[in-house]
């Protein structure tokens, strides 16, 4: 979808891992087994579980941190894509002196999934550095398994003015019909950027929730805001890798790829996307970017905590 620019968090793991982490509970994948009933989270209590994680990350707490995740938990920073393990791995090297919290927003994807937006200060260090203070754009992801709702997807970016874009052709290309979604999220999000790269502007603006957000390390977008923010750049020579996808329930999923865009700097993002079965059509209700960042320790003690956080 668009292109931003970002933030510098863990690095310490700076590929994307392919491994998922192992059970550190006794859920199961969303459509395995028969579900315990459980009512809505309110926002308050998914705040709770958030905040516990990140409490549980200052306080070096692996067990309370992995006990808070999804045996498939997905976390992309600016290092790529890592898993509970990779998260954990990189703790010890961060401590945490204070966390300011803001703009909390709890979105409801469908019954047993939610996604929470906010944004973050911190001060801590890595490694005895000091990391950026922030503010850092937040978002994770809430899952309900067998009753128990559980972080499944974090993703964090470093709050920065919009960058420079190569510039966009002057030429536009006529609009043909959008292609039609499904429960592949990996493929739906294929045809995004076929509508990008052809620049069809209303084919982009057909695979959008009509209350999609967009968070990106230069803003927060609505779709409107989304589908005018691409209009401004070039497409065409986008590069997508790395593909993984995680499968929220029946009706939700994410997926996650990384993005090289020649002539942008930095010129690789990693990105990821939330698709939704909305009565019986799949659409795309939020999207991040999050822009590649040297392997410099940078990044904010909530990177390392994503996986605590998301729960």
């Amino acid at each position: 979808m668009k292109k931003i620019i970002a933030f510098l968090c863990f690095l310490v793991l700076a590929a994307a891992c392919t491994n998922q982490p192992p059970a550190n509970n006794t859920s199961s994948n969303a459509n395995s087994g028969e579900k315990k009933s459980s009512a809505p989270p309110s926002e308050a209590d998914i705040i709770a579980k958030e905040k516990a994680g990140w409490d549980a990350f200052r306080k070096k707490d692996a067990d309370a941190f992995k006990k808070l995740l999804t045996p498939d938990y997905i976390e992309v920073l600016s290092g790529g894509t890592m898993n509970t393990a990779d998260a954990l791995a990189g703790m010890k090297d961060y401590d945490i002196s204070d966390v300011t919290f803001a703009d909390w927003k709890m979105t409801t994807i469908d019954k047993d999934a939610v996604y929470l937006t906010y944004t973050v200060k911190v001060k801590g260090s890595y490694k005895g550095k000091a990391v950026p203070e922030g503010p850092y754009r937040e978002a994770s992801a809430y899952v309900n398994r067998n009753g128990e709702w559980l972080g499944i997807y974090y993703q964090e970016t470093l709050s920065r003015p919009p960058m420079s874009m190569p510039p966009a052709p002057k030429a536009a290309t006529p609009g043909a019909k959008p292609g039609e979604t499904g429960p592949d999220a990996a493929a739906n999000e294929k045809l995004v950027w076929d509508a990008l790269k052809s620049k069809n502007y209303d084919a982009f603006g057909s695979y959008l929730a009509n209350d999609s957000m967009e968070i990106e390390a230069d803003g927060v977008y609505d779709k409107a805001g989304s589908v005018k923010g691409v209009q401004g750049m070039d497409f065409s020579k986008a590069e997508l890798s790395n593909w993984k996808t995680v499968k929220f329930d029946d009706d939700a999923s994410l997926v996650t790829y990384a993005v090289k865009m020649p002539g942008m700097k930095p010129d690789t993002e990693y990105h990821s996307t939330i698709w939704v079965n909305r009565g019986g059509k799949w659409q795309a209700l939020f999207h991040m970017g999050t822009p590649a960042e040297s392997a410099t320790p940078a990044a904010s003690p909530e990177m390392k905590m994503s996986p605590e956080k998301k729960m």
